[in-house]
């Protein structure tokens, strides 16, 4: 795959004056606003007559165009690649570090074209700690891609999780590193932060046990000791749960995050509510994965798997949990991380609330909100546009034509 990247020449005082029809500061939306960029932050946001206009400033006229924030992508996995291509097994077993890293590149650049500046990945499966130095590579310039908070290898109960052979003799690589027993999973906790880990993600239940059906993999005393553990440096602890158990198990340890949230009943948004833990739904996953077992949207009945999502997604919305925006995108294709988009606002959320989730909320709650997240004095110049305002159409985050990163005009 061939890419086109405009990246645009410019020193580090560069000024640019961009001029939209609308501006949504990452809370509200804004007719008439101007943004001025002095470097690499935001130097101004207001109306035209509260600006003084430096001689040297670069003029970008986006006419009818709505300016954003960056947008903010909360569960990616940049060395996946979609399941109708290649299945999880044959992606862990079968595919070289080297081949994942290549494609793992391509995802980095296609997933900020698309106007996700920064993303929260989720778990190397099976690339071990490579997604630190993906990002470190972003952050040296190597290549283009969004600012990356890393949780390099996922942390699985020992025997829950990865390719199993049919031969107990057999032992494939997991795609995450395996924990039994409280010692482990502290030594684990620690290796990870060791070697770049932004953040701790946990699988709190898996498909595993008798019937292959969701079950919880760590105790409450385990997930309780490794929040306290990863809490001590300064780092979050998310958890895959699908589960009311695995859940609610997750909650009483004091994560951030649970991704997905399936079968999450109206009690335990309700507690996560309370609790102020947030709720990564990825409704675009199961949405894709659906189809890659045969179901055509549009054309055929939804599957159970989908009314579920609808209603847990309801359920969490009514009972006013805080929504991460985040996709599971490896799972599909990169550079359509929108399609989450699309679906929150499809099963129930209004457009403000999506933009403010794939915005000001994903930053607040992932702790970057002093960075990204917002059009405001002083923080990073991480800004997109789009052609028409997204609270009248959703849809036009697929066709995002301007894109700047910590000052730098990637596409033009």
């Amino acid at each position: 795959m061939l890419f086109s990247v405009f990246v645009s020449a410019q020193s580090s005082d560069s000024i640019y004056l961009l001029k939209p029809s609308n501006v949504f500061d990452g809370e509200q939306m804004h007719a008439n606003w101007w943004v001025l960029i002095i470097g690499n932050k935001i130097a101004g946001v207001g109306e035209a007559d509260s600006f003084t206009i430096p001689s040297d400033t670069k003029i970008i006229e986006l006419k009818n165009k709505t300016i954003l924030p960056g947008l903010i992508e909360g569960h990616s996995h940049l060395f996946l690649h979609p399941y109708n291509e290649t299945s999880w097994d044959d992606q862990v077993l079968n595919e070289s570090r080297t081949e994942r890293t290549a494609r793992a590149v391509n995802h980095a650049i296609e997933t900020l074209m698309a106007g996700f500046t920064t993303i929260r990945y989720l778990g190397t499966e099976g690339a071990m700690y490579d997604d630190a130095g993906l990002k470190q590579s972003i952050e040296k310039g190597i290549i283009p891609g969004p600012g990356m908070l890393v949780a390099t290898r996922a942390i699985v109960a020992t025997g829950s999780y990865g390719p199993k052979s049919t031969s107990a003799e057999i032992d494939y690589p997991k795609g995450a590193a395996e924990a039994g027993g409280t010692d482990a999973l502290i030594k684990e906790i620690r290796t990870q932060i060791g070697k770049g880990a932004d953040l701790i993600k946990l699988y709190a239940d898996y498909r595993w046990g008798m019937n292959k059906e969701a079950r919880p993999t760590f105790s409450a005393e385990e997930l309780k000791l490794a929040v306290q553990t990863a809490n001590s440096s300064g780092i979050q602890v998310v958890v895959h749960s699908v589960i009311p158990e695995g859940m609610r198990r997750s909650i009483m340890a004091g994560v951030s995050t649970i991704e997905h949230g399936d079968f999450g009943t109206t009690e335990i948004f309700q507690l996560m509510k309370e609790t102020k833990i947030a709720l990564c739904p990825t409704l675009a996953a199961g949405y894709f994965i659906e189809q890659y077992k045969g179901w055509k949207p549009g054309l055929q009945p939804e599957p159970e798997r989908i009314l579920q999502k609808r209603k847990s997604f309801k359920a969490a919305l009514d009972a006013g949990v805080t929504i991460c925006m985040g996709g599971d995108v490896g799972v599909f294709s990169h550079g359509k991380n929108w399609m989450e988009m699309e679906l929150m606002v499809e099963y129930g959320m209004k457009p403000m609330d999506v933009l403010r989730s794939a915005t000001s909320v994903n930053a607040d709650v992932f702790e970057i909100s002093d960075k990204v997240g917002r059009i405001k004095k002083g923080l990073l110049a991480d800004i997109i546009a789009v052609d028409t305002n997204p609270l009248e159409d959703i849809k036009t985050f697929r066709f995002v034509s301007f894109v700047m990163k910590n000052g730098v005009i990637y596409k033009k």
